[in-house]
């Protein structure tokens, strides 16, 4: 008997979020957009780079510097400028996103086996494409210091370091984005689907259809569970089929252990949407409540910028982040085989989290009955 009740809630509820325009659009748009977005746009290299060239030196090398900068696919033109009031305006104006000066004595420098030295000035104003760029010349000028008298004849007693990229030797953009976008896009559908689940109820009127009902309570809770995971784990589906068969993402751990993982982080998810959906009055208070959690969820995940870099009295509060546990299985299940004993890891915190965000849902939703 029970199993038939809580059977009929599932169907209802699936048809409930299926057959509403809004709650297709919600299924449908945001996951393509992200994935468009984000898999493609929003990227942390740096390309079609604008670069202006103030060489106050004819000689040989400072045209043999230009032209190499110039052979870079990272930049996109050169400007060559006559002044430097010339490279203050075209900065200012954002018209270039860096400078070189090179001085009138570079050459013959560089002949002379003395020091050579390049100024280098950058838009402060974006900084962390300015670091890149500041990190893509450095190496050009780098390789030409080598092409030098002075550089060939210290290269037999110089260190060579050669760098080589472990899970992702071309690092490759989308090998990185692509699977965090597996956790980010269950996160945003689980939680708005849930967090709509009882609002919706409540304005449609049906609420109290639902509480005297023969359901009982956790037979309500347990059927407003399911269909938000089976929702997420449809998403989950599609994102990795796209990460392997169209980005070509290598997935190298095991799926078992993915899904398996991916059960209790979406456990932990609806819960917090059950949470917040106990809350809110209305289905605007729920899509409200459920994106005040999800951004501050996704700048504390490590998903753009790493936890260790964050201030240390912000680092506990990623503790009680379902989406910083589950970026660290996805990734390490696609591009390096995590172990057994690492998904457990883990996974615990996510069965805490589960653990309390179902308690106390469940416990909002029985005050909420009395």
């Amino acid at each position: 008997m029970w199993w038939g009740r809580l059977k009929a809630l599932i169907v209802k509820e699936l048809l409930a979020v299926l057959r509403d325009p809004k709650g297709r659009t919600i299924l449908i748009g945001p996951p393509i957009i992200q994935l468009l977005v984000f898999s493609y746009a929003a990227t942390l290299e740096v390309k079609n780079v604008d670069l202006m060239v103030l060489n106050r030196d004819n000689g040989h090398w400072s045209q043999e510097l230009v032209q190499q900068i110039g052979g870079s696919p990272t930049f996109r033109s050169i400007r060559l400028a006559n002044s430097p009031a010339e490279i203050r305006l075209a900065i200012d104006n954002q018209h270039v996103l860096a400078a070189l000066e090179i001085g009138p004595t570079f050459s013959r420098d560089i002949e002379a086996g003395k020091p050579a030295e390049v100024q280098m000035i950058l838009d402060g104003r974006r900084s962390n494409a300015s670091q890149i760029v500041s990190g893509y010349l450095g190496r050009i000028v780098g390789t030409l210091a080598a092409e030098t008298p002075a550089g060939e004849r210290a290269a037999s007693e110089a260190i060579r370091v050669e760098a080589r990229n472990w899970f992702n030797p071309n690092l490759t953009f989308q090998w990185f984005m692509v699977p965090n976008l597996v956790a980010s896009i269950a996160l945003l559908i689980g939680l708005i689907v849930t967090a709509l689940s009882v609002a919706r109820e409540r304005e449609l009127g049906t609420f109290d259809q639902l509480i005297v009902s023969p359901l009982r309570t956790h037979e309500i809770l347990i059927g407003k569970l399911i269909p938000p995971m089976m929702i997420g784990l449809f998403h989950i589906t599609i994102y990795i089929l796209a990460a392997v068969f169209i980005f070509g993402v290598p997935l190298r751990g095991s799926l078992l252990l993915l899904y398996g993982s991916a059960v209790f982080y979406l456990a932990a998810v609806v819960g917090l949407g059950l949470f917040i959906s106990a809350l809110s009055m209305t289905q605007q208070q729920a899509i409200l409540g459920a994106f005040l959690f999800m951004v501050p969820a996704m700048l504390l995940s490590g998903f753009a910028t790493p936890i260790e870099n964050m201030p240390s009295w912000l680092q506990p509060v990623t503790l009680i982040n379902p989406l910083r546990y589950f970026l660290v299985i996805v990734k390490g299940v696609f591009l390096k085989d995590i172990p057994l004993t690492e998904v457990m890891h883990q996974t615990l915190p996510l069965c805490l989290i589960a653990v309390v965000t179902l308690s106390s849902a469940a416990w909002l939703f029985r005050r909420r009955l009395e």
